[in-house]
């Protein structure tokens, strides 16, 4: 008696692997008694849509810290200077061809100037990109872990952690 399932004559091809590194941010401007985050909104591959923190792939030649400031950027119209380190998102996807070990670093950055627009995004990524309250953004961003990243912000803000 075999304790292996039977061979259905079929490969499982498994997908080479690749490491994305990207880099991105909470950008924050304080007006009206509150602090404001810039997201940008997207369609994903199914075409749904979600709100996100801005962020993008490592140009050859730049920090982790140029790149954040960079991207938030291009896909908000607002300038920033990145304050501190707010932590890393770490996650795998696939695509036709490979499987992607993605990590995302994430910066604190006080707004400077711009204005808010979808216009400078290269990629054309985003389809819009607009001003929420921090302490509200909860229900705004689409995944979990860039919520994590939000609160953490929160948190540096208020002086709790």
């Amino acid at each position: 008696m075999s304790l292996h399932p039977p061979r259905t004559g079929r490969q499982v091809r498994r997908l080479p692997s690749l490491e994305e590194i990207s880099a991105g941010g909470v950008i924050i401007d304080v007006a009206g008694g509150a602090a404001w985050i810039a997201l940008i909104a997207r369609h994903n591959r199914a075409g749904r849509l979600e709100w996100c923190l801005p962020k993008g792939h490592v140009e050859p030649g730049e920090t982790l810290v140029e790149t954040a400031v960079r991207e938030v950027a291009e896909e908000t119209g607002i300038v920033g200077q990145a304050l501190l380190t707010l932590g890393t998102i770490d996650y795998w996807f696939s695509t036709p061809q490979f499987r992607v070990h993605k990590k995302v670093y994430h910066y604190l950055l006080e707004a400077l100037g711009g204005e808010i627009s979808i216009e400078g995004d290269p990629d054309h990524e985003a389809i819009d990109a607009q001003w929420f309250r921090l302490d509200q953004v909860n229900d705004q961003l689409t995944f979990p872990n860039e919520r994590r990243i939000a609160h953490t912000a929160w948190q540096r803000l208020a002086g709790t952690v």
